[in-house]
C-alpha cells in the first residue's frame, strides 16, 4: 500500500485534537509511518513542556489507537518524552 496525501490528511485531522492539546502543554505530536498499514505518534516535549500533564502510555496509545479508527491505519505504538511512560 502506498501512503497517499489524502491518507496522509486523512491521519492528520485525525490527530489534530490531541496535537493542539498538547501543543497547549509545551509537546509536540508528529507521526510517521511503520508499516504497511500502521503508525507510531511520537510526543516531544518542549522547553516549557508540562510534565505532569501527559498522561500514562498506556492510556495515551488507547486514545491514539481510537482516533485512527477513521483512517485506513492502525497505532503501531506511541513514543513518550523519556521518563514519561
Amino acid at each position: 500500500m502506498t501512503q497517499n496525501v489524502d491518507d496522509s490528511a486523512a491521519v492528520d485531522a485525525a490527530l489534530q485534537q490531541f496535537r493542539d492539546m498538547l501543543a497547549n502543554d509545551g509537546y509536540l505530536l508528529t507521526w510517521s509511518k511503520s508499516g504497511e498499514d500502521q503508525v507510531v505518534v511520537q510526543v516531544e516535549a518542549g522547553p516549557d513542556a508540562c510534565a505532569d500533564c501527559l498522561v500514562p502510555q498506556p492510556v495515551m496509545e488507547a486514545i491514539m489507537s481510537e482516533a485512527l479508527e477513521a483512517t485506513p491505519y492502525r497505532l503501531d505504538h506511541v513514543v513518550l518524552p523519556a521518563g514519561e511512560h
